[in-house]
């Protein structure tokens, strides 16, 4: 980031809903940017590991999964599928993956992780299957509460339609309309509201930067 005040802000929000977050007893950690977080999640996910993804602006843009293509890992690899019904069925496959990355939509200052989701697979399997769940975010997505959390899905909602080529009412306005589509991109909505039931299961790496969308 080249603009050192906002660096200096994210930095200071990413610290502090580290702390919040370990509180919650997620594994939570602060990193100054993609690349150190990248470093990280290589320190944590074993060669030979079978690995699942949630669809993720982040992720991509911290290479990693270029890195798990090419390296001793099994990927189930989402974005490498013939057809819809190749993908769905490594939607399945990923819920038994021993590690599952992804990010989050929104984190609030109380340390709940906001997700809304357009086939359900990330948000599910954030909650239940992979053995590890590893969530790389921005600091940009923390968020006062859940309101704002809502608020916030619904402002990227036409930009992530548009990144996925769906044709909804938002890729033309630019703004969410609560369409009814089918192929609506704001079906399934959840939140997380703490670690404690499997403490150290969900790993949340907060970046002091502005990432993903």
């Amino acid at each position: 980031m080249n603009d050192p005040l906002k660096k200096w802000r994210y930095e200071a929000i990413g610290k502090r809903i580290t702390e919040t977050l370990a509180e919650k007893e997620y594994d939570a950690h602060y990193v100054d940017n993609l690349e150190e977080a990248k470093k990280l999640v290589l320190e944590m996910v074993p060669e030979g590991a079978l690995i699942g993804l949630g669809g993720s602006t982040t992720l991509n843009q911290m290479g990693i999964i270029d890195t798990f293509r090419e390296g001793n890992y099994r990927l189930i690899d989402r974005y490498n599928c013939a057809n819809h019904e190749e993908e769905v069925q490594k939607y399945h496959e990923a819920m038994n993956a021993e590690y599952f990355l992804c990010s989050t939509n929104a984190i609030t200052e109380a340390g709940e992780l906001v997700n809304m989701d357009c086939s359900g697979n990330r948000v599910a399997a954030m909650i239940f299957g992979p053995q590890r769940v590893i969530i790389v975010t921005g600091a940009n997505k923390v968020v006062k509460d859940l309101n704002a959390a809502m608020a916030r899905i619904k402002e990227i909602a036409p930009l992530n339609s548009k990144r996925i080529h769906h044709d909804t009412p938002c890729t033309h306005s630019g703004v969410c309309e609560d369409c009814q589509t089918r192929k609506r991109m704001c079906n399934y909505m959840t939140v997380i509201y703490h670690g404690r039931k499997n403490p150290g299961r969900i790993t949340v790496i907060v970046v002091g930067d502005e990432l993903g969308m």
